[in-house]
């Protein structure tokens, strides 16, 4: 089993990458709370439970999807943990893809100013991103994850095997994720990518997996909160979490909009000469390869261009946008024109 370890002085936590053995060694709770949705409960529930000794084990089975990432799915976690007398010893488990594990998460901070959290993700995207890192938080109708807190896990298991149950286009999504990293923060890895068989070559995604957690492992460690770097993880996302929220988290999957998002993001970056036209191709047709859209056309400009304000990167009203230095870099752009945005858009 590979060990990353996610620095963050008093907390620090690892994240396990291989088989979850039956020493899940961060549990030595005597309650544990399962937050999961149907499709993962018929599929693994069985498998995981097993893994638990003498434990008071339960299970919290909430709707899939994005659309109901809201505030009505973290009181049913709540009430759950409040019904089994859930106490600050006890332990949240976050079993599922990122919807589920942003809540499980947000819960677990909530619930009597913070009890321990745990996250297990079963998909590719939430593999490589959203369960690592402490954000957590929910969707409203102004926009994605506009409520929520940074709050850490304890552990993080990760176990490549989850993703032979996924459809393919739950799989492709991911592969978004892992190419964002590569373009913001290692070029080698983008190089190494443009060759790499993911789709039917195991021991290439599980690298793939692996290099995606070092890059953010050691961009979180450096900054926690978003400050400065970690704002780069977010490559593709200012765009892409407005094309979820017109399409009502409903039309495309997350992976899907930040691909979209990573190319209007590319056209900035064209604009600016902060990175070339061939440099744009190739992650073009890294995108393309995977089988990631590319092409979103925006029916209303002044509708698309009023949302970028409620993104979390802006500040004191001025727009923050990341965009590659090249391949291999990134940076935050600072407010630029509303006649250059709405050129790109």
């Amino acid at each position: 089993m590979k060990i990353i370890k996610i620095d963050l002085q008093d907390r620090s936590y690892n994240v396990y990458l291989g088989n979850i053995d039956s020493n899940l060694n961060e549990i030595h709770h005597n309650k544990v709370l399962i937050v999961t949705n149907p499709r993962v409960s018929a599929l693994h529930i069985s498998s995981l439970l097993s893994k638990f000794h003498s434990k008071q084990v339960f299970i919290c089975t909430l709707k899939d999807g994005e659309i109901y990432k809201n505030m009505q799915s973290v009181e049913e976690i709540l009430n759950n943990a409040f019904i089994h007398k859930l106490d600050r010893k006890s332990l949240i488990i976050g079993f599922g893809g990122g919807v589920i594990g942003d809540m499980a998460g947000f819960a677990a901070g909530i619930y009597q100013r913070g009890i321990d959290f745990i996250n297990i993700p079963t998909t590719l995207l939430s593999q490589v991103d959203a369960s690592i890192g402490g954000k957590t938080g929910i969707n409203t109708p102004f926009g994605k994850n506009l409520i929520g807190l940074f709050y850490q896990p304890k552990a993080v298991y990760i176990d490549v095997n989850f993703l032979s149950t996924l459809n393919k286009r739950e799989f492709i999504s991911g592969l978004s994720e892992i190419v964002k990293v590569a373009v913001c923060f290692d070029r080698n890895f983008f190089e190494w990518l443009e060759n790499a068989d993911l789709l039917n070559n195991k021991d290439n995604l599980t690298y793939a997996i692996q290099r995606s957690i070092e890059i953010k492992a050691d961009v979180i460690s450096k900054d926690e909160r978003e400050d400065s770097v970690r704002a780069g993880l977010n490559y593709g996302h200012t765009f892409g979490h407005i094309i979820e929220l017109l399409g009502n988290y409903s039309t495309y999957l997350h992976g899907e909009a930040i691909s979209m998002g990573i190319i209007k993001a590319n056209k900035l970056a064209l604009e600016l000469n902060r990175i070339t036209k061939k440099e744009s191709s190739r992650i073009e047709n890294l995108l393309l390869s995977f089988g990631l859209p590319i092409s979103y056309e925006v029916n209303n400009k002044d509708e698309f261009y009023n949302n970028f304000y409620l993104d979390k990167k802006s500040q004191n009203d001025k727009l923050r946008f990341i965009i590659p230095n090249g391949i291999g870099k990134m940076e935050i752009l600072e407010n630029p024109s509303k006649e250059l945005l709405l050129s790109i858009l």
